[in-house]
Parts: C-alpha cells; sequence; structure tokens
C-alpha cells in the first residue's frame, strides 16, 4: 500500500504539469491567436444579416455580411433614382488588407453573380448618392467596412460575387479575382 502512495502522487504532478504547458492541443505548443472581441451588430431594417463567408485575392480578404435585395429606388440627401433594370441590391462587405503594403481597391470592379449567371457592376448612380468609394486606398492591416450598390432585373436573385483585392506581384494588372458564394 505504502508504494502506491508514491505512484498516485507522482502520475498526479504529471498531470497537473502537463496542464500549464500552454499547449492548445493541436500539438504544435502555439498558443491560439487572439481574436477581437466585436460587439455584435443589428443589420439595417432592410438588410438580411448572411453568415459570413470570407474568400481571398492576394494580401485581400473579403467577407459578405448583408444583403438587401427588391429595393425599386433610393433617396439620397440631395437626390433620388428608380432602378433602370428592376431593382436595387446593396451588398455590405468587409475588406481587409493583410498585407505589408498599400493596396489601391477599385470597388466599381467587384462583380454581383446572379442565379441565371449574369455579372453585373456596381451602379454608379447608386455609389454616388449612397456616398460610397470608388477607388480607396486600403493601408496595411486596414480594415474597411462599405457597401456596394447594384441595379439588376426584378427577379434576378444574388448568388455570388467576383472580387479584386489590387494588384499583386503575381496579377500586377488585377484580372484573376476571387469568387465568393452567397
Amino acid at each position: 500500500m505504502r508504494s502506491l502512495v508514491p505512484a498516485t502522487g507522482l502520475l498526479l504532478l504529471a498531470s497537473l504539469l502537463t496542464g500549464c504547458s500552454g499547449d492548445d492541443g493541436d500539438g504544435d505548443g502555439a498558443a491560439p491567436a487572439a481574436t477581437y472581441l466585436l460587439p455584435a451588430r443589428t443589420a439595417r431594417p432592410d438588410e438580411k444579416a448572411v453568415r459570413p463567408v470570407t474568400a481571398v485575392d492576394g494580401d485581400t480578404s473579403f467577407t459578405v455580411i448583408g444583403i438587401t435585395t427588391g429595393l425599386p429606388e433610393l433617396a439620397g440627401s440631395h437626390a433620388d433614382v428608380k432602378a433602370e433594370k428592376g431593382q436595387f441590391v446593396r451588398i455590405r462587405l468587409i475588406l481587409v488588407n493583410n498585407g505589408r503594403t498599400t493596396a489601391l481597391v477599385d470597388v466599381m470592379k467587384q462583380r454581383l453573380r446572379t442565379a441565371d449567371g449574369a455579372s453585373h457592376r456596381p451602379d454608379l448612380n447608386a455609389m454616388l448618392i449612397k456616398r460610397q468609394p470608388q477607388k480607396f486606398d486600403a493601408g496595411a492591416a486596414v480594415r474597411v467596412e462599405f457597401d456596394i450598390w447594384y441595379d439588376i432585373p426584378t427577379g434576378a436573385r444574388p448568388t455570388a460575387m467576383t472580387l479584386y483585392g489590387g494588384s499583386t506581384l503575381t496579377d500586377l494588372k488585377d484580372v484573376e479575382g476571387t469568387s465568393l458564394l452567397f
């Protein structure tokens, strides 16, 4: 009985030491990455919050977080406009430049794809009326959230986007892009 007590003590000590090793369980010994604890936000009244899906193009990542469809017209501070093709669609997007240099982002290059296979350009008038950027520099490690407005036919259903994150060493003209499915 006497030899059982020291053996039990050694087993207990060994289990405590491994519990303090800082290992996150994946076997590499690295601590898990810290994440920001961002407050939850309510979607806008006409917006459908979507389960975030992220796509990457070069050093730039894109995450769609909201979609609004079926808007026949838009009102701005100085102008109102009707959808020429039938409906305005608003995509709420988070863009993150994960690189060490500035990325020139051409918002007007981002394409919305619909279930019928058509590709749609952002609507310039809607972008101007809603005061959204057409192009901007995303600095290193910068996160930006904005809307992209499209004018698409009534009944067309958005299903995906083709996104362009700015030129990279392997895609200097930024022609490849990446797909993001909703």
